[in-house]
């Protein structure tokens, strides 16, 4: 496998990793089991955004460009739409927190949903 699908991959897993921790809450509505898969990755993101971390798999990604001989993340299609969705360019603390609260209050409703759902029945 190239070095330059290697890292596209690696973007496209980190995005659905993303979306997962956002809105992974709801397939607890469905399968109560995936609480002890969701709520792992939602504290790893919250704390990994919250404390302006790098997430293991930027540098892999962009290790995998450089074999590629590629600089940054320039000129295809994932690069150029889903990047600046994972990497925003104003990206500082006070939006890193609010992003944070973000993930903690919709995963939070979903949760108490779903239990209060639960304890009713």
């Amino acid at each position: 496998m190239s070095s330059l699908l290697l890292a596209e991959l690696l973007v496209l897993i980190h995005f659905t990793f993303i979306l997962f921790v956002v809105f992974g809450g709801f397939f607890i509505l469905k399968w109560r089991w995936m609480v002890w898969v969701h709520l792992p990755a939602v504290i790893w993101g919250v704390v990994v955004e919250a404390m302006g971390w790098i997430c293991p798999l930027t540098p892999l990604e962009n290790r995998y460009r450089w074999q590629a001989g590629l600089e940054g993340y320039g000129g295809d299609f994932i690069a150029h739409y889903l990047l600046p969705i994972i990497y925003p360019a104003d990206l500082n603390l006070d939006l890193r927190l609010v992003l944070a609260g973000f993930v903690v209050m919709i995963n939070s409703l979903v949760y108490v949903f779903v239990f209060r759902k639960r304890g009713a029945t």
